[in-house]
């Protein structure tokens, strides 16, 4: 199993996950001809794509559907709350479906995916839990708060894209309307550091050995800050063995493989 994050922030997501036969992109975010682009930097072809799995209906997560699936064919998935959102907009109101229903496991090729709810200010937000064999990788881009649902998915992951989108800190001093803030630090806004790390301690075990920081905020927050609150967290739980790496709106993350 190949996992490579091809785009992380408010400008644009997409993450790849595959096998050897099947090839799946969690989120559209970007333009078909940048994502033919960073796909091809991890050697696969935008051909070889077989779907694209949606999170939620917010801009920097479909951007690139419509193109996508009109001009290259790839099947789209969603559940239904999310497909009602994305039809509002005229430019996407005629895209085909497949739809899963939040909470049932779903299968593309050789790949599962067990879409679970997340709170965030969206109609139907899902995070995914995708396995192949005994390798299971959680994923939640978009997330206010953690629940217990959340953590029980994320344990027994091998590997576990999660965001990071604030210090708080810098969050409360900066140049934005207070309603914003209030939004972003809500329990349907995003994870700070500090609830990230806490998550990623608590649901660390022995199976885990990777995980990407995803969403950071370009002005309330520091890469090597939210490192540190990561790491720190895991080192204290006992589990410094975890490799923890960012992800990047401009270019492509490290790839992880379970080879």
């Amino acid at each position: 199993m190949k996992v490579c994050v091809l785009a992380s922030g408010s400008s644009g997501n997409c993450i790849y996950v595959g096998t050897e036969s099947t090839h799946v992109l969690v989120d559209a975010g970007m333009s078909g001809r940048e994502t033919r682009n960073r796909l091809e930097q991890i050697g696969v072809k935008l051909a070889d794509i077989q779907a694209v799995c949606l999170t939620h209906e917010h801009s920097d997560h479909i951007a690139g559907l419509a193109v996508l699936h009109s001009r290259h064919g790839i099947n789209l998935y969603a559940n239904a709350g999310t497909i009602e959102a994305v039809r509002l907009d005229a430019k996407t109101n005629a895209l085909a479906w497949h739809v899963f229903t939040t909470g049932s496991m779903f299968q593309i090729g050789d790949i599962s995916l067990d879409p679970f709810a997340v709170s965030h200010d969206a109609y139907e937000p899902v995070g995914f839990v995708a396995a192949s064999g005994p390798v299971r990788v959680g994923i939640v881009t978009d997330i206010g708060v953690s629940t217990h649902l959340v953590r029980e998915r994320l344990k027994h992951c091998r590997v576990v894209i999660i965001e990071s989108n604030h210090d708080e800190h810098l969050l409360a001093n900066a140049r934005r309307p207070w309603s914003l803030k209030q939004r972003i630090a809500g329990r349907q806004g995003h994870l700070s550091n500090q609830h990230a790390a806490e998550l990623i301690a608590e649901i660390a075990g022995s199976g885990l050995s990777h995980v990407f920081l995803s969403h950071l905020s370009a002005d309330c927050n520091l890469p090597d800050l939210a490192l540190k609150t990561a790491q720190t967290a895991l080192n204290r739980q006992g589990y410094a063995q975890v490799r923890v790496q960012l992800t990047f709106p401009d270019r492509i993350s490290d790839v992880w493989s379970s080879d």
